[in-house]
């Protein structure tokens, strides 16, 4: 047990002194002043810094998931719903995605989500429009909810075309312990 110990102050203690070492090293990688000394920053330069510096990035940024029930959307023809021959389109979510920025206690978010639509048989729209609800909730209360009326065209003789809606500065208040949680899903 002993000789265990000794071996970790020993190891412990060449951490130490190479990491010491390497702080007085300088850049070796780019070429310095000749004279290069190392100075403290003024109380002024300081905050200056600080008011400059750019925002963390959050470590825990909030999950966006697809909401159960809303990852696909259907439009009948002739008032059949669920009969597959009267279906003029299908509009599916392929992938979300979210972005956080953390600073002065807000989490400022970017969220975006792509899917299809896609014709049916009784289908010929070249113009359609699919709404998508982004929402987020911090323990279970909506802080943002906003729906999206996103025009997709389909030009003949394809079958199908791609969306895309992405969401800015969405803003929320951060104290720390919370669960918040990023909905998306189709409002229709």
């Amino acid at each position: 047990m002993r000789i265990q110990l000794a071996a970790l102050k020993v190891a412990a203690s060449a951490t130490l002194a190479v990491g010491l070492s390497a702080c007085s090293m300088g850049n070796m990688f780019a070429p310095g002043p000749a004279d290069s000394t190392l100075s403290t920053a003024s109380p002024t330069q300081a905050e200056l810094s600080a008011v400059n510096a750019l925002p963390a990035i959050a470590t825990e940024c909030p999950p966006i998931k697809v909401r159960q029930g809303a990852q696909a959307l259907f439009n009948y023809g002739n008032g059949r719903k669920g009969n597959a021959r009267d279906l003029n389109y299908q509009a599916v979510i392929d992938q979300e995605s979210r972005n956080c920025v953390v600073s002065n206690g807000l989490i400022t978010v970017k969220m975006g989500v792509t899917g299809r639509v896609l014709l049916g048989p009784a289908g010929n729209q070249t113009n359609v429009t699919v709404p998508v609800r982004f929402v987020v909730e911090r323990d279970d209360v909506a802080l943002f909810s906003q729906k999206y009326e996103i025009p997709v065209s389909i030009t003949p003789p394809a079958q199908s075309n791609d969306f895309v809606k992405v969401v800015e500065n969405v803003g929320i208040p951060y104290t720390g312990g919370e669960n918040i949680v990023i909905w998306v899903g189709f409002d229709g």
